[in-house]
């Protein structure tokens, strides 16, 4: 069996540093143009060469996503991007579009080309088609069982590797390609502008009564009719490297830095110990727990296992148990120094995740501000404050706080 890579999202610089941090092989990111998450805040042209800088030091690789269906005005100005990339030492370009393709082989020859989700690949004809063409690795259509994904990398030339979203949030439309945004709000979910219809409340309402709003199942709350479940394949490690996927990717571009090191950090974890263990391997508890600590909607195991995910129709939000309250900026035996996040008390229970990855409780001693203060709480967003506990917290910390 081959080791498959841990690809990690990230949406700013401290995404980045997390999911490196934690465990990620490599990192995914976007440009101020081009991605497909324009929600968050990407990387200009001297960030993207810091982000680089920053991976290989970690020993990582770091790909560059150009899965927009770009305008005519837009080729216009790729080739400078493209070769700028190729200049500063991107690794991969991850490629929706057929001429970007051709572009980047012409402008940025060495940079790997990774072929984008959005290009709906569901055959071992159209992976090797797009080999030939010469691209290194294609990103499956999220709507593949492990059958599908097995045979496919059964028939297809050795040297194309497959890459395959195992966690985070799915659309409601094939691949990704979703029109309902456009149609709705005027903003182009295929140009990473996507307003998330998806997860909004409907009513049936019939044209002569005005007004008049009808649930179309019952529910006191309203109805959702495209809100999909989350993705989570944290305990089917197993199976994903048994069938030769070449790199597990975690979806989360949009996401916060705190998601960026939980899920890494998870599965990060879970393949190392399935490689170490081989057929003795079970899934170690605290793993699977990790991923109840971030904000997700109901998971489920989307198509890999045959049939539909699935929609979560009583409600549009998220499922919240921890905030984070802060992060250890340095800490010298039970005393750290720390930046506050969300409001918490002395007394508190906490759960600390170090950057090792092994989760930890502990409690709030004591807690003394700028002014060398005693106080009760901390209510103040990044306010800097030393905290006293009863086990050491190591420098780079995540602390959180289990909701009541």
């Amino acid at each position: 069996m081959i080791k498959p890579e841990i690809l990690a999202p990230a949406g700013d610089m401290e995404c980045i540093v997390n999911s490196l941090k934690f465990g990620a092989d490599a990192v995914y990111l976007a440009g101020k143009q081009f991605g497909m998450r324009t929600a968050s805040k990407n990387f200009d042209n001297e960030e993207l060469k810091q982000a680089v800088l920053l991976a290989h030091s970690y020993n990582s690789k770091l790909y560059i996503t150009i899965n927009t269906l770009p305008r005519n005005n837009e080729m216009a100005v790729l080739p400078d991007f493209l070769s700028y990339a190729e200049e500063i030492g991107i690794d991969a370009f991850i490629i929706g579009d057929l001429g970007v393709f051709e572009l980047a082989k012409k402008y940025a020859p060495k940079v790997d080309r990774h072929i984008s989700t959005q290009a709906g690949i569901v055959n071992s004809d159209t992976a090797a088609a797009w080999y030939n063409m010469g691209a290194s690795r294609v990103v499956l259509a999220r709507e593949m069982t492990f059958d599908d994904i097995g045979d496919i990398r059964a028939k297809i030339p050795k040297g194309l590797e497959i890459e395959c979203f195992v966690h985070g949030a799915m659309c409601v439309s094939f691949s990704g390609r979703c029109l309902i945004s456009s149609y709705m709000t005027g903003r182009d979910a295929n140009r990473g502008d996507c307003a998330q219809p998806c997860r909004w409340k409907y009513h049936l309402y019939e044209e002569n009564r005005d007004g008049q709003f009808f649930p179309v199942e019952e529910a006191d709350n309203g109805t959702y009719l495209y809100n999909s479940r989350d993705l989570c394949m944290i305990e089917h490690i197993p199976q994903l490297v048994k069938s030769g996927i070449s790199s597990l990717k975690i979806e989360g571009r949009a996401k916060s830095a705190y998601y960026c090191a939980v899920t890494t950090n998870a599965y990060r974890h879970a393949l190392n110990d399935f490689m170490e263990e081989g057929d003795s391997y079970t899934l170690k508890p605290w793993i699977k727990e990790e991923l109840e600590k971030i904000s997700h909607r109901e998971y489920s195991t989307g198509f890999y296992l045959g049939g539909e995910p699935g929609q979560v129709t009583s409600n549009g939000g998220y499922i919240r148990h921890y905030d984070v309250v802060a992060v250890c900026q340095d800490s010298n035996g039970k005393t750290a120094n720390i930046t506050q996040r969300n409001k918490f008390l002395v007394g508190d229970e906490l759960d600390v995740l170090p950057p090792s990855g092994i989760p930890f409780k502990t409690r709030c001693i004591s807690l003394i501000n700028k002014r060398g203060e005693p106080v009760e709480s901390a209510p103040h967003a990044m306010e800097e404050l030393t905290i006293t506990t009863d086990r050491e917290i190591p420098k780079s910390s995540v602390i959180r706080k289990k909701r009541v």
